[in-house]
């Protein structure tokens, strides 16, 4: 866990906020809008004391902000959503979606209470909590695979090597011009142009893919890169020759709309699942965690920042798989919920 130096924000109380979409038509609960808020309307009883875990009757209420990931948003907008409805009504969880890099750049300067991450947590973003102050502890939350779509009438590139698949994004790979026709990959495949997508600059995949998979090398000239995630969905799906990359969660919310590429890895073609996404398993080489970074004061400081942290990881095994995640280790979860209860 990386932890570092001081502040937040004031808490502020709002009405009880549901999670919402913010006007894309994708699939659902896969949108990404940056600046969307996630909520759920409640007409709640009058009991105003929730219970928490360690058994002590708590007035807890106020509002916690949230920012970030939009491959995390899916997770962390359905946990809040309960947390709301089901266990305490009286505080506002509201969760955007701008994007890791995007939402770090709002928590490093003290404005939202947790971030969200699709991505390990920068060492110039930790300097600049450092100098600001934030007081910030990164935790796990899930398990996401790196997931490569296709157009669904695409019955040609659905199995493929890892160096194949990663040739067609490298600028240079395959043409030094950039312009790569599928057959370039396979003589047996049609002689069309690859049409390369995936989500932009302001996201942890982007960063992961990149950083990690492709060791920071360039992406081929003219890929598509967007803000939100429906739209990627919606322009792969209407483009015959599109190959994509984001996390497998919008994936498998769309899979009506989309082919998968099952991949090579050495060992034989894997296509991901909610079985193989594994940091130790066969689709390994494309897992990742993914996180949410907490401000370690603002959770002293409030307690509805605390208490929804802990419900984050009272929840986290049984609604992960409903928003496309691998869930991490039962015990690994309760370690991190026993740290937030530490928080004094």
């Amino acid at each position: 866990m990386k932890k570092y130096g001081l502040t937040m924000m004031a808490v502020t109380t709002a009405a009880v906020l549901a999670a919402c979409g913010g006007g894309d038509n994708g699939a659902e609960n896969n949108s990404e809008a940056s600046g969307s808020n996630a909520s759920a309307e409640n007409n709640a009883s009058e009991n105003t004391a929730s219970e928490n875990n360690s058994g002590e009757a708590e007035d807890i209420s106020g509002t916690v902000a949230i920012d970030g990931s939009g491959t995390v948003y899916p997770l962390m907008s359905r946990i809040a959503e309960e947390y709301m409805v089901n266990e305490n009504p009286e505080v506002s969880v509201e969760v955007s979606r701008a994007g890791t890099s995007a939402g770090m750049q709002r928590y490093v300067e003290g404005e939202t209470d947790f971030s969200n991450a699709s991505r390990e947590v920068k060492e110039e973003e930790l300097e600049e909590m450092e100098a600001n102050g934030i007081n910030s502890q990164e935790f796990p939350v899930a398990l996401d695979g790196m997931t490569i779509v296709l157009h669904p009438d695409n019955d040609w590139a659905t199995e493929m090597t890892v160096e194949e698949v990663e040739s067609l994004f490298i600028s240079g790979a395959v043409s030094d011009d950039d312009t790569v026709m599928w057959s370039d990959i396979n003589e047996e495949w049609p002689e069309e142009e690859v049409n390369t997508y995936g989500p932009n600059e302001n996201h942890g995949t982007y960063e992961f893919f990149v950083d990690e998979l492709i060791d920071g090398q360039d992406l081929k000239e003219g890929t598509n890169l967007q803000q939100e995630y429906s739209t990627l969905v919606e322009l792969v799906s209407e483009d015959e020759n599109a190959i994509g990359f984001f996390g497998y969660g919008y994936y498998e919310g769309s899979q009506d709309q989309l082919g998968v590429v099952s991949i090579d890895f050495g060992d034989g073609n894997i296509t991901p699942s909610l079985d193989n996404i594994d940091l130790e398993g066969e689709y390994a080489p494309y897992t990742r965690q993914v996180f949410t970074n907490l401000n370690l004061d603002s959770a002293s400081e409030n307690p509805a920042v605390k208490d929804f942290a802990r419900y984050v990881f009272d929840v986290a095994d049984e609604l992960a798989p409903e928003t496309g995640f691998a869930p991490l280790p039962e015990d690994e979860l309760e370690g991190y919920k026993e740290e937030v209860e530490g928080i004094e």
